[in-house]
């Protein structure tokens, strides 16, 4: 399995941003894989923000989170997306994409005016 993030990069506060981890190799079809989307600041711990439960697509936020970014994903893609908006300076990390035990290499999101 391989797990490819991009889209980070610069934001004002209040701006949005759109992540994306393109994903191949999966022994299963893609439908079948809970996604979670992780972030981790610096000198902080990595932290769960957005998971979408396999099959289901049922999906969970952190609380930081919660009605400010959403996840989703492209099946024929084979791609999970995260849309963050309303960003605010302390969403600044970088964003993982994991599943199935295996992590993408990050993308820095950076929240400044």
């Amino acid at each position: 399995v391989q797990l490819v993030e991009s889209g980070g990069g610069l934001a004002q506060p209040g701006g949005s941003l759109r992540l994306s981890c393109a994903t191949s190799g999966f022994a299963l079809d893609f439908t079948y894989y809970t996604m979670k989307w992780f972030r981790q600041a610096p000198g902080q711990g990595r932290e769960l923000v957005a998971t979408i439960v396999g099959v289901t697509d049922d999906t969970k936020y952190s609380d930081p989170v919660k009605g400010r970014f959403t996840v989703s994903r492209d099946t024929p893609k084979k791609t999970v997306y995260l849309e963050m908006s309303s960003l605010k300076p302390e969403d600044t990390a970088v964003y993982y994409c994991h599943t199935a035990g295996v992590w993408g290499q990050g993308t820095q999101v950076t929240v400044s005016s």
